[in-house]
Formats: structure tokens, C-alpha cells, sequence
């Protein structure tokens, strides 16, 4: 039989028993056999049947096992793209490539983002199939932007060049053709034979239609090539774009001009319309070109933000080294008004660096010792030292840029029907003019009419505008929200969030500061004092890395209390900690905790309940299974909640607080908040379940569900903002997970989107930036569709003649990729 040998390269393998484990699940693969599991090169290797299997079926083997396979990502700026055809098209070819495991081509940014495994396929390969597929891919060696960019000006440089010889020769020849057609041309190149006889058409000497030959052919063949090429390779992979319909309109009018320039037929010459039709098109596309350039202006100037150099110590000595040799570890210094160069933890000195190229915020941040700086950012006004800890591509500006390009070129829902009409675009139009030219010849009589009109259908579709729409407002879009700190990871995140309806906020660290302080400490007896009860809550708390035991410990410190070493510590998710201080055994938590445990509060339940009306969470302390006091902690609200809130409200959506605190603290901080409603007392396992549960019930906008059904469908469109690990399974479960920037990776990497600084503000922005962009999206479509709905019958039916179908054809494109541009200009 006929077998297969594969190799993919393994990761998360640790020890030998890792490489054993996979080999003992590749081999109960059927027809599988030298299978081979190498733990130093981390790849596995085996042959097999592939009639009985595939390589997705190892794939899924090796990850069933628990590891994972290696999968690289090329980012190729493509050229040669004529519309959205040859995207899909491109799609299509290196999806069929083995070891190809996402393609995504962006007609748009003129990219395709392909994800592969490097042992089945190279980065050669993929350049060999686009080449196949009839277009280039640019090698990006070095800075990728500068490849891209090189490349971009490259084409626009290239169509300049086309334009200048086709307005060169165009222009006298449609002049000359028009002058003839309205017996305007001069005495000298009229046939003497007719000059001067009143009431006759006069003609042209015979050389006249030669010359406008030779004006025409230049422009037919040279500056047009590029159509011909274009519709050969579409035709040839079995498909047709828009080249098609330019080769095909154009070469009509220009070879029936042949036969009459020869004699063999009589009647009018058109070179001029062939001529005219392609210098128009190519007018149309240099424009397209330059605006398809504006679009990815954001990530230009993010990554104008990396610096060139850092200056590191290295053996005790200064150094200014390229960017790129900058380590992990390497001690940095940053001179005022100087870029930081990588990201970093301060080591000494203070100033204050303005971070709004990122996060969006104008103010100065503060650094000292133990802050974090990011690279990219400008240092103001002091001199400091800091330690590089994340360099290359995993800075935060790195991961921005990656992001923004991500979400830019990935596909966003509404894209599927311009898609789908694009598919089959190109052959209908060809069936109207068809259709066209049989019907006009067939009611007039006249070949020529029916031609010109059947040509003016040709020339007058365009799916470029339908390509387009959607991706170019995308691009904007997303490099627009990355301007001001809101990052959106895809596409869809971004259509989604302007269908928000219901906003749920997590309370720590998202409305309020997230650094709560103790305020009250109250004692339930004279055997202990305020000092010792906060001495022995703190030396509980001392492994505890929730806020609120953070906070006890802060006081503790502040006061120069002493903290005692703890043994048998143990959390308690939602309720609180155990552990054990010297002899004592020492519980710190809420009423829940203390109920479950049956602890009387010894008279401290008119205190908690004071307590919780401030809007202050009370921490109960027993020792020895007795409650000896209650801790009370505040968190105040952030800056700008408040003000986010009512933004919210005036996009008219309901604003809900979601909290594990009680009930009567979180409805102060709530109603202070300016919230519509609070849920209290959730567990974080529960956090997800809650989102679930608003996603189901009817918020008086949605449809409906009638009494008798079972089914329960999603009525209200709910947003989770959180920025904590508890919060990443309520992120998840959202319909749009927003993750506040400042808080931790796991929450982040949960969220579709991100805002880099920690202002609420953010939320009701990135709202409003979709809602905009969706808004956007939707005119360009609604012009894409409108002109071909109106404009391709208006052609069938002689309205329009083949010059004025391309200078239309030419300009619907641009008006889309313009349109998309004032996003630029939106206001937050």
C-alpha cells in the first residue's frame, strides 16, 4: 500500500515519558508505522496510509495527548491583486497547500497572513504558489514595514508611470475623435476631394484613422498589458475578475476598429473608446493605490514609535546598540525627551513619561523604582535607569502592532455577502452584456450600437467596490481605536461591539481604583487590642494575593507592625483565608465564611451592617473559632467611572455591576457609580454563569421568546469589562469580552478587546468607534451595491456610453476607499 511519511515538529514535551506518551497514541492510529518521537529535536515522525487517514488526524492525535504542534506565521505583502476575486482566489491556492493551516489574503492591505508548519512547508513554497497563482509576494527581509512599504510605493510608482504614457496618448486621440465626429477638424486633414462642399459629412484623409491606430495601440497593449495578464491567470485557475471584464471591453472596441482601418468593413472607428477606457481605469486604480496606502497609516506610525537605539551598561561601561541586541536583563538608561526603548522595570532614579501614544491618556505617568516603563514611550523630563525584561517582538508595542494586524486582516461577519455576490459577479455581468448585445442588435439591427452598449456593461460593473467596503473601513477602523489605547483583536470583535446592549462591569479594578485601604478596624472585646487584631489579620494575609488582604497587609506595614510567620495557609475562592499564626488559628472573610462555619459575630452585626451602608467591605477576623473584630477596606471610585457610566447611558445601554462584595456594599458603590443595576455576592466561578444568565433574558429590544419554549436564544447582547484572572471566564462567556490593559495577562488574552490604560472611558469610545465604523461599512456597500443595481441596467439600455461607463467604473472604488478614510478624522 501506498504510504506517506510525515514529520511535525512537537511542543510541550518536557521529558523522555512526554515522547513515549505521543509515540503510544500515534501508533493507535490505524495503518500507522515507524513512528518515532525525537524529545531533543522535539519532532515526530511516522508514515501511514493516507487513504485511511490524514495529517489533521495526527494533528488532533498529538493535541488529544495533550501537546501541541508548532505553527509559524508569514505575513507576505502580495501585489498584482485586482480586486477581491484574486484574494478569495489566493485563499483557495495556499489553503491547498500541505502544511498550510490558515490562509487570510486582505485585498485591502494588499497581505496574506498564512499560518503553516514549518516542517511540510516554507516560506519559499508559499512564494512559489502565490508566483503559480499568477501574482508576487514581496520578500520582507528585515523591517517588514519597510518591505511593505517599499512595495506599496513600488505599484503606485509603477501605475504613475502607465498613467503618464496613457494621458499622453489618449488625450490628442480622444480630442482628434471627437473633433471628427463633430466636423471640427482642420481643412488640411480633410479629403480635398469634399473640402468646402457645403452640406456633406466631411472625411478624414485616409492616413487620419491610421494615426489615431498608432495613438491607440501603445496605450491598448502597453499600458493595458497589465489587464491581459490579469485575466489570463484568473481564467487559467478558473476564475474571472475584473481584468476580465477591462480585457474584454476594451479589446471589443478596439478590434472591431480593425476590419474598418483596413477597409474590409465600413463605418466609424472606436480606438479612441478602447484607448480612453483603459487610461480612465488606470486613473482609477493609481488613486485606489494611494488610498489603500492611507489606510494602514496607524500601524506606520506605530511602528515609527520603536527606537532605532538603546543605550545599555554592559561590564560597567555606556553603550548606544541597535535596537535589536538589546537582552533581557540588560540595565538601560533613558535621558529626558529620549524614546525608552524596550519594556522594563525601573532600577533607579524617577520622572514621568507620557504614554498617550499607546494607552490614549494625555497626562504624564509617574515613574520610580519598581514601575513599569514601555517601550516606545517618551521619557519627559528625569533621568533613570531600568531593567529590560521583554525585548523584540515581545514588547507591548510589538504585541500592538501584531494585534492591529491581525484584526486587520481578518474578515469581519458583514463581509460574507459582498463576498458571496463577488463570486459570482464577474460571470453575470458577462451574461448581461451578452444578453445586452443580442438584445439591441436584435431590436435595432445595428452590430455597432449593440456593441457599444454590450461594452458599456462590460466597463461599468465593478466589484472592486464590493471588495473593498468592508476591509478598507476595517483597517481604519481598528488602526484608529489603536491610536487611542483600544485595541481590537479581529474584525468581528469590532462589528460586535457596536451591537452592545447591556455593559457589565466588574467592581474591583474596573469602577473603582482597584487599591483598596483599611478605614475602620473595631474590636468585639477588651482581651485584644486594634493593633494586635490587625497584626494577626496581616500575618494571615501575608501569602494572600487578593486586593483586600493586600490592603490589611499595607496597613499593618505602614504602622510597623510586625508580620509572624504563617503555616497551613489556605484560600477559600469567594470567601476568604485560613491559616495559622504561632499557636493561633486565624480566619479572615466575609459573613458568608463566618455563617458557614457557624461563628456567632458576638454583637458585631450592627457594625458590619454601618459598615456596608459606607460602602466599605467588612472583614470579619476570628481567632480560635471566636470573632475577635471586623477590618473594615474601601476601594474608591476611579477617575472617569462616573463620567463612562453616563456616556453608557447616553448610547442607551444598560449599565450592570458585578461584584463578589455584599449586597449592601456593592449597592452604595453602585448607586454612587451611577449604575442601573448590581448583582453582589457572585462568586468568581460564577461570574460566567451570571453573563450567561443576562444573555437570555429580553431587555425590551430583543425578540421575545414565547412562554411555551424551551429554547432559550440570546436576547440581549452583553459586554463584560473586567481585568482580573477571576474575570477571564465572564470575558469569555460575553458576547464582546472588554479587558482593562492594566490588569493581568490572562484577562487580556480572554477579551476580543483590549484598553491599554485603565480608564473606563474606553468602553463607551470603543463602542462608539464600532458603531461608527459599522456605519461606514454600511454606505460603502449600500454605494457599492447601488451603483452596479443602477448603473449596469442604466448601461444595458444605451444611458450610458463605454468613456463615461469606465471614468464611473474608475471612481467607485475610490469613493469607497476615501469614504473609509474619514474615520481618521472621528472624534472620540
Amino acid at each position: 500500500m501506498p504510504t506517506t511519511q510525515l514529520t511535525l515538529p512537537v511542543t510541550g514535551m518536557t521529558c523522555a515519558n512526554c515522547a513515549a506518551t505521543i509515540e503510544r497514541n500515534l501508533k493507535k492510529l490505524p495503518t500507522a508505522a515507524n513512528v518515532n518521537v525525537n524529545l531533543a529535536s522535539e519532532r515526530a515522525t511516522l508514515e501511514f496510509d493516507p487513504t485511511t487517514i490524514t495529517r489533521d488526524d495526527v494533528i488532533a492525535r498529538i493535541e488529544k495527548a495533550g501537546y501541541g504542534v508548532a505553527v509559524a506565521e508569514a505575513v507576505l505583502p502580495i501585489r498584482r491583486m485586482s480586486d477581491d476575486n484574486d484574494a478569495r482566489r489566493l485563499e483557495k491556492t495556499l489553503s491547498k497547500l500541505d502544511g498550510v493551516t490558515l490562509a487570510q489574503v486582505n485585498f485591502a492591505a494588499s497581505k496574506a497572513i498564512v499560518k503553516y508548519i514549518p516542517t511540510l512547508v516554507s516560506q519559499g513554497d508559499l512564494r512559489s504558489a502565490i508566483g503559480g497563482a499568477g501574482f508576487e509576494a514581496v520578500l520582507a527581509e528585515g523591517n517588514t514595514e519597510d518591505a511593505e512599504r517599499a512595495a506599496r510605493e513600488k505599484e503606485i510608482g509603477r501605475q504613475k508611470h502607465l498613467l503618464t504614457v496613457g494621458l499622453i496618448l489618449s488625450v490628442p486621440l480622444f480630442i482628434l475623435s471627437m473633433a471628427r465626429d463633430f466636423n471640427a477638424l482642420p481643412e488640411f486633414l480633410l479629403n480635398p476631394a469634399h473640402a468646402g462642399m457645403a452640406g456633406m459629412a466631411r472625411e478624414a484623409v485616409w492616413w487620419f484613422n491610421w494615426f489615431l491606430f498608432a495613438l491607440a495601440t501603445p496605450v491598448q497593449f502597453y499600458v493595458g498589458w497589465q489587464y491581459y495578464v490579469g485575466a489570463y491567470k484568473a481564467l487559467r485557475n478558473g476564475s474571472a475578475n475584473m481584468d476580465v471584464l477591462i480585457a474584454m471591453g476594451s479589446s471589443a472596441a478596439y478590434f472591431y476598429s480593425l476590419p474598418i482601418l483596413f477597409g474590409w468593413l465600413s463605418g466609424h472607428v472606436y480606438f479612441e473608446t478602447a484607448a480612453v477606457i483603459v487610461t480612465l481605469i488606470v486613473l482609477g486604480k493609481f488613486l485606489e493605490a494611494r488610498a489603500k496606502g492611507q489606510t494602514s497609516e496607524a500601524i506606520k506610525r506605530l511602528m515609527g514609535l520603536r527606537a532605532k537605539t538603546a543605550r545599555v551598561i554592559r561590564d560597567g561601561v555606556e553603550a548606544d546598540i541597535p535596537i535589536d541586541d538589546v537582552r533581557v536583563s540588560d540595565v538601560v538608561v533613558v535621558r529626558p525627551g529620549e524614546k525608552i526603548p524596550v519594556d522594563g522595570v525601573v532600577v533607579e532614579g524617577k520622572s514621568t513619561v507620557d504614554e498617550s501614544m499607546l494607552t490614549g491618556e494625555s497626562m504624564p505617568v509617574e515613574k520610580k523604582v519598581g514601575l513599569p516603563v514601555i517601550g516606545g514611550t517618551i521619557n519627559k523630563q528625569g533621568s533613570f535607569r531600568f531593567e529590560a525584561t521583554k525585548v523584540g517582538k515581545e514588547t507591548a508595542l510589538a504585541q500592538i502592532i501584531r494585534l492591529v494586524e491581525e484584526a486587520q486582516g481578518s474578515k469581519a461577519p458583514i463581509q460574507k455577502l459582498a463576498d458571496q455576490v463577488s463570486a459570482v459577479f464577474v460571470p453575470v455581468v458577462i451574461g448581461v452584456a451578452a444578453l445586452t448585445f443580442v438584445g439591441w442588435w436584435i431590436a435595432s439591427g445595428d452590430f455597432t450600437t449593440a456593441l457599444i452598449d454590450a461594452i458599456a456593461v462590460l466597463v461599468i460593473a465593478c466589484p472592486c467596490a464590493l471588495g473593498l467596503a468592508t476591509p478598507t473601513a476595517i483597517m481604519v477602523g481598528t488602526g484608529k481605536g489603536a491610536e487611542h489605547g483600544i485595541l481590537f483583536k479581529s474584525s468581528e470583535a469590532l462589528q460586535n461591539a457596536g451591537k452592545i446592549r447591556t455593559v457589565v462591569l466588574d467592581k474591583t479594578g474596573t469602577i473603582t481604583k482597584g487599591r483598596p485601604t483599611v478605614t475602620d478596624i473595631v474590636i468585639s472585646n477588651s482581651v485584644i487590642t486594634n493593633y494586635q487584631l490587625l497584626q494577626l489579620a496581616a500575618s494571615a494575609e501575608k501569602a494572600s494575593e487578593h486586593p483586600l488582604g493586600e490592603a490589611i497587609v499595607a496597613a499593618a506595614t505602614e504602622r510597623g507592625l510586625a508580620i509572624e510567620p504563617v503555616a497551613g495557609f489556605n484560600a477559600v475562592a469567594g470567601q476568604g483565608i485560613v491559616a495559622h499564626v504561632g499557636e493561633r488559628e486565624v480566619m479572615v472573610g466575609n459573613l458568608r465564611m463566618m455563617e458557614g462555619r457557624g461563628i456567632a459575630l458576638n454583637g458585631l452585626s450592627a457594625e458590619v451592617t454601618r459598615l456596608q451602608s459606607e460602602a466599605k467591605t467588612p472583614m470579619l477576623v476570628a481567632v480560635d473559632g471566636q470573632v475577635a473584630g471586623v477590618i473594615a477596606v474601601a476601594d474608591t471610585i476611579k477617575e472617569g467611572s462616573v463620567e463612562a457610566i453616563a456616556e453608557l447611558h447616553r448610547l442607551g445601554l444598560e449599565v450592570v455591576m458585578l461584584t463578589g462584595d455584599n449586597q449592601k456594599t456593592a449597592e452604595a458603590i453602585g448607586k454612587a457609580a451611577g449604575v442601573d443595576r448590581v448583582i453582589a455576592e457572585v462568586l468568581p466561578s460564577d461570574k460566567a454563569a451570571m453573563v450567561k444568565r443576562l444573555q437570555t433574558i429580553d431587555d425590551g429590544r430583543g425578540t421575545t421568546e414565547s412562554p411555551s419554549s424551551t429554547v432559550h436564544r440570546p436576547l440581549s447582547i452583553v459586554a463584560m469589562v473586567g481585568d482580573g484572572v477571576n474575570d477571564a471566564p465572564a470575558l469569555a462567556q460575553a458576547d464582546v469580552g472588554i479587558a482593562i490593559g492594566t490588569g493581568t495577562d490572562v484577562a487580556m488574552a480572554a477579551a476580543p478587546v483590549t484598553l491599554m490604560s485603565g480608564d473606563l472611558r474606553g468602553v463607551p469610545r470603543a463602542i462608539g468607534l464600532s458603531k461608527r465604523t459599522m456605519r461606514t461599512i454600511k454606505q460603502n456597500l449600500f454605494w457599492a451595491f447601488f451603483y452596479n443595481v443602477i448603473l449596469i441596467p442604466a448601461a444595458a439600455f444605451g444611458f450610458l456610453v463605454p468613456v463615461l461607463a469606465a471614468g464611473a467604473m474608475s471612481f467607485s472604488s475610490v469613493f469607497v476607499v476615501s469614504n473609509s478614510l474619514r474615520l481618521r478624522g472621528y472624534k472620540f
